[in-house]
């Protein structure tokens, strides 16, 4: 069982920046497939970016192109989401999560393992 904590939500201002971290308690962290996805009320949750196991691949939505960067620390067993330019469109709340297979995914259904999710909420 992975167990991980988000951490790093709040409100911010358009074009502002956010990083969200997630801590991950997998001991193979380094191998699994981590993302991140979001849910706006209302909406069906979506897919935001993800990094493969070993940094392989990275795999993004294109609304958040040029904004937002996963990062991943194998010595702190924790992922991030740096997320610039903010918009209000943005606002959702933002879910970690963990897939045990290394190859990447876009999927949300791939990912066995959630967290409990950060609010985000971009607006002046």
């Amino acid at each position: 069982q992975v167990q991980l904590v988000e951490s790093g939500g709040g409100l911010v201002q358009p074009g502002g920046p956010l990083r969200l971290s997630c801590a991950a308690s997998a001991r193979t962290f380094i191998s699994y497939t981590m993302g991140w996805f979001r849910q706006a009320p209302g909406r069906e949750r979506e897919f935001v970016e993800s990094l493969s196991g070993y940094g392989v691949t990275t795999h993004y939505a294109d609304s958040v192109k040029g904004r937002f960067t996963i990062g991943r620390d194998s010595a702190k067993n924790t992922v991030s989401l740096q997320m610039n330019n903010l918009k209000p469109s943005d606002t959702a709340v933002y879910y970690c999560a963990a897939s045990p297979s290394p190859r990447g995914s876009m999927m949300k259904n791939e990912y066995s393992y959630w967290g409990q999710g950060a609010q985000v909420t971009v607006s002046s």
